[in-house]
């Protein structure tokens, strides 16, 4: 008999029924299978590590005689590192937010901020707004404090002004946030431009809407910077999600939270709750590493090796996918590239055929807290060479046309 068949004492509480697997992780596991070809992860390409940098900084740190040798493998504050926290608000001041760095609390990656947000703000069965479709991981936050998740009509510039009004109008009770990925949105990869900005913004002001912006990819542009943030618009009620791990490593595991002085101090005491503080020494390391204007040199070339990928997955979509009647978008920016297949197939049923060809994908479903569209897929570009994008959606689009002659046999 196995241990986890065994009778034991232990009682869920009812927040870990709540709890579900990432179907992304289940299906990380299928593509280490020798051969498989992965799009299905959103991992940054290793590529992009600045391993050289990293090695120096924490030579640096570790120095003999350094006065941050001792101090970076000692407790630190839970808000975070000073320096790293002022250059947090140093570079959203030049994208038009005025931030105080009493603001920005440093977090064991974005995914702890939305923990923290979720701790704070969501009680059993208050209503959470969010776009159709939204990140995976968010849903997972949200959904052990059991809110009521609100999916909101979105298109290809994400939510809709006017389906959002319809939706707060029928509303019996305000939801406590809509959570929003305006840049090179996970999984879609669509943006919102300045104008849909604007105009979802202004619905949520006049219905006292506050948004939780989450940016992990917006310096991921290829051609032209994202619009401003959400945060410089309405500081007072926007929560600002930040991550260095797309544009440094997110073996890190840093991120930060900018939040509203009157908000800040329940997710600190939130934060000290779950672990105390962000490893102090990964902070000092970062800060070290990003202090003389590293990442202005080091991003651009993240851009330029993700265009290229972009590029490769694009034209062999068309290749391949184009003749099958599939469609696709062809994002700006970041990481991901979402596909919709044609009319009678399934994602996930052919997510097994895919594997035994060579390839995987993520199925576009579990990304919908309402109403999933099972003929959606994620595709991720960063992390495979050219040539392997040309033999994965080669095999793909294999895959896709032989289900399509199953259908009219």
């Amino acid at each position: 008999m196995n241990l986890t068949d065994k009778p034991h004492p232990w009682q869920l509480a009812a927040r870990a029924e709540a709890m579900n697997p990432s179907a992304i992780r289940e299906i990380l596991k299928v593509t280490e299978r020798p051969g498989v070809l992965n799009f299905a992860g959103g991992l940054p390409s290793p590529e992009t590590f600045p391993i050289e940098a990293m090695r120096a900084a924490c030579a640096t740190i570790l120095a003999e005689g350094s006065l941050t040798a001792k101090p970076s493998l000692q407790y630190a504050a839970s808000e975070g590192l000073p320096e790293l926290r002022e250059w947090v608000a140093s570079e959203m001041g030049k994208q038009g937010a005025t931030v105080s760095p009493d603001q920005v609390l440093i977090t064991t990656g974005s995914q702890q901020g939305l923990d923290l947000i979720a701790k704070v703000l969501i009680d059993k069965a208050a209503p959470v707004m969010v776009e159709t479709p939204t990140y995976l991981g968010a849903l997972q936050a949200f959904s052990p404090m059991e809110p009521s998740i609100v999916s909101v009509g979105s298109d290809e510039q994400g939510v809709q002004p006017e389906a959002l009004r319809a939706q707060l109008e029928g509303m019996a009770e305000r939801p406590r946030f809509m959570y929003l990925l305006p840049n090179f949105q996970n999984p879609t990869g669509r943006s919102m431009s300045d104008t849909r900005r604007a105009e979802v913004l202004a619905v949520c002001q006049e219905f006292g809407l506050p948004v939780v912006e989450d940016n992990p990819y917006g310096e991921l542009w290829f051609d032209q910077a994202p619009a401003k943030p959400l945060l410089a618009r309405w500081p007072e009620g926007v929560i600002y999600l930040g991550s260095f791990s797309k544009i440094l490593a997110p073996g890190l595991r840093l991120g930060y939270v900018i939040a509203p002085p009157g908000l800040y101090p329940k997710l600190l005491q939130a934060k000290q709750a779950a672990d105390l503080h962000t490893s102090g020494f990964n902070q000092r390391v970062v800060a070290e590493v990003i202090r003389d204007g590293f990442l202005d040199k080091h991003v651009p070339t993240i851009r330029a090796r993700y265009q290229v990928q972009r590029n490769a997955m694009v034209a062999a979509l068309a290749r391949e996918l184009g003749p099958t009647g599939a469609t696709w978008n062809e994002p700006s920016g970041g990481m991901f590239i979402w596909v919709r297949l044609p009319e009678g197939l399934n994602a996930q049923a052919l997510l097994p055929k895919a594997v035994d060809a060579g390839m995987a994908f993520v199925p576009g479903a579990p990304f919908y807290a309402r109403d999933p569209d099972t003929r959606t897929m994620r595709l991720s570009f960063v992390t495979s060479k050219p040539e392997e994008i040309d033999r994965g959606m080669a095999a793909l689009g294999q895959v896709v046309k032989q289900a399509l002659a199953a259908l009219k046999s």
